[in-house]
Formats: structure tokens, C-alpha cells, sequence
């Protein structure tokens, strides 16, 4: 599917330009930054490829090569999209390391991140529900829209670790079951890539401290009442779409919750 405007984006700018400044009004280069994001997001570039080069897609969107560098270069700064020295630039993906470890937050103390082996997951519920009202509004589906609802248990060195509970769209990811969440050996979200075609893109997360209930208790393998500290996150795919809800209860008893601000 082309994506080429009718009309040149330099006229449109110039004719923009000499008109009063209006409100909705935005620089060529976002502009492009729109059209590129339109493609990603229809899947013409899949993650890990790489996308055409500055000269081509300067020529299909009848731009300078400088705004389509500046729009690849938001891309870039916003994780979705990798440049590599000498190959080009790529979609980014959940399979490349420094990205599997943008949303892994929970550090040992003794190690860096990514020091130590994978967690083993433990899958101990997958199956299809409808929304409850909470669930849909976070997902931005109707209350009793259908979704997969995943219960597990990740584990460091055989130690119970965290608790996670998700949900996710029943439409995009139909068909998931336990066997596959559970059989993958790569992160979570490469495998939303690879064989659901979702691409987790940025997430929003609460944290607050709170008691381990008996359920949750047996299942970390502590004593009721253990504090814990509770994540839930809301992660996106491209434009803002919701497409996972995930609600983690994490042992920091020698590990804690690093964020990087900027």
C-alpha cells in the first residue's frame, strides 16, 4: 500500500506557511514521522528489518533527506526504530537485548541488569474471559469484549519471584494458549511480535507496597503478610493503543526496582 501523499509536502509546507499560523498546524518532519509510523504500524517493515533508506524515502515522500533524518531520528529516540552504523536502519524488536531490558525492571542487588539467567515461567492459568468493566476500560475494549487472562509465576535461581497476572485483547491475540507462553525461551514481548504480529512500544506503570494475601503467599512460597510491591502496567502498541494489562507482585529482598530518568 503506498502511503505517498497527492500533493508535494514542500508545496503543502509553503502554502502552510504563508497562511496564519493555525493550531493544528506541525513541522514537515512530524509529518513524515506520521507517515513512517503509519507503515510500522501496518506492518510493511516488520521488527528487525530494515526499513528503505533516507534517499528512498525521501523520494517517495518528495522531501529533503534532512527531513525524513530528523523524523527517523525521533523514531530512534522513542525506541522504534535502531540505526546501525554502516547497515542502515531497522524496526526495532523485543529480540534485540538492549531492548528486552527496557522494560525489565527489577535489578539484583548484588548484579546488573541482565546479569544473571533467564527467569523460568511458570504458566499456571491461561484461558479466554470476558472484560470486566476495569479490565476494558485499560484496554479500551467494551465490558464483556472477549480477552486471554494469563496467570504466572517467574522464578530467579528456583526462588519465586514475581506473580504476574495479564490480560489481553481476545481479538489480536487469538488462539494463545498456555503451551506457547510456555515452550518460548526469548522475552514475553518477542514472542507478542512473532507470532501475534503486536508490538509492545512503551508502557505506563503504577507502583504502590503492599501485604502478600494467603493465595499469593502459597504461591511465592512466603509467609502471608510479606511485602510486596505491587506493578501494574498498561503497554501500548503503536498510536497509543492499549494491548496489555499486567499486574506484577514482586520479592525485593534482594533485588529492587531501578528506573532511569531523563
Amino acid at each position: 500500500m503506498s502511503l505517498m501523499p497527492a500533493s508535494n509536502p514542500l508545496d503543502d509546507a509553503a502554502e502552510t506557511a504563508a497562511a496564519p499560523a493555525a493550531p493544528s498546524f506541525s513541522p514537515l518532519y512530524q509529518q513524515i514521522k506520521a507517515l513512517i509510523l503509519q507503515s510500522l504500524e501496518a506492518g510493511e517493515w516488520k521488527p528487525g528489518e530494515a526499513i528503505p533508506s533516507e534517499m528512498d524515502l525521501a523520494a517517495r515522500f518528495r522531501v529533503s533527506q534532512g527531513t525524513v533524518r530528523k523524523a527517523i531520528d525521533e523514531l530512534a529516540s522513542e525506541n522504534l526504530l535502531v540505526r546501525r552504523q554502516g547497515k542502515g536502519t531497522f524496526v526495532a524488536t523485543h529480540a534485540e537485548q538492549h531492548v528486552q531490558y527496557r522494560f525489565l525492571r527489577l535489578v539484583p542487588d548484588a548484579g546488573e541488569r541482565g546479569s544473571e539467567a533467564p527467569a523460568d515461567r511458570s504458566i499456571l492459568e491461561c484461558r479466554r474471559t470476558r472484560a470486566s468493566a476495569e479490565v476494558a476500560r485499560a484496554l479500551g475494549l467494551r465490558t464483556a469484549d472477549p480477552v486471554v487472562q494469563v496467570r504466572r509465576v517467574l522464578a530467579f535461581n528456583g526462588v519465586p519471584t514475581i506473580l504476574e497476572d495479564l490480560w489481553l485483547p481476545g481479538v489480536a491475540f487469538k488462539g494463545l494458549t498456555a503451551e506457547q507462553m510456555a515452550d518460548y525461551q526469548g522475552p514475553t514481548y518477542a514472542m507478542f511480535e512473532l507470532e501475534f504480529g503486536v508490538r509492545m512500544v512503551r508502557a505506563e506503570e503504577r507502583l504502590r507496597a503492599v501485604a502478600a494475601d494467603d493465595t499469593q503467599a502459597k504461591l511465592l512460597k512466603v509467609a502471608p503478610g510479606t511485602p510486596l510491591l505491587s506493578v501494574e502496567r498498561i503497554a501500548f502498541t503503536y498510536n497509543d493503543v492499549p494491548m496489555e494489562l499486567r499486574r506484577g507482585l514482586y520479592l525485593t529482598g534482594d533485588r529492587h526496582y531501578r528506573n532511569e530518568l531523563s
